[in-house]
């Protein structure tokens, strides 16, 4: 009777760790395995629009990996980050282990560009030592490109980008 009560002990401390072990193993696995969703996207500036082939990150766990451990971006390719809720202008981006220097627009939920800025790698191994890049002004989005992306095409503050999904306005130019 003593082992079968140690059992039943030991199967009741085990078996609950292992059931909510599980489901967060399998959602780590199938957030880093899964290829996130592709889309083409323009930025209307005044030299007319500029078409991207885009990565839409949508998840926590997909915005915060973003372009993390990436040697290149294809110069036509980027990274939209998609947020449900709008977002403070004081919550910016950061470069820990970003191996390439990046343009990051900040847009609204308009689709206008409220702030354009260029981020440079963080070589440092502790995250809080890497720079946060912020808007100051609130956003919806954020489209990560190529450094020089943006200033090469003419692309400033104010300019449009055309949003997916229901309710965004569509751009002005």
């Amino acid at each position: 009777m003593h082992l079968n009560r140690r059992a039943f002990l030991t199967a009741s401390l085990v078996v609950p760790a292992l059931a909510l072990a599980w489901p967060l193993s399998a959602l780590a696995t199938t957030s880093e395995e899964a290829p996130l969703e592709r889309m083409p996207l323009a930025v209307h500036g005044a030299e007319g629009p500029h078409r991207l082939d885009v990565e839409v990150a949508r998840t926590s766990a997909q915005r915060q990996r973003g372009l993390m451990g990436r040697e290149s971006l294809p110069a036509d390719q980027g990274m939209l980050f998609m947020y449900s809720r709008e977002q403070s202008g004081r919550n910016g981006f950061w470069m820990f282990q970003t191996l390439i220097p990046l343009d990051i627009a900040f847009i609204n939920r308009e689709g206008a560009i409220v702030a354009i800025r260029t981020m440079q790698p963080c070589g440092s191994s502790s995250p809080s030592d890497c720079r946060s890049y912020t808007p100051d002004s609130p956003y919806a989005a954020a489209l990560e490109v190529n450094a020089g992306y943006f200033a090469k095409r003419g692309i400033r503050v104010g300019d449009c980008v055309a949003l997916p999904g229901e309710g965004q306005a569509a751009c002005s130019r």
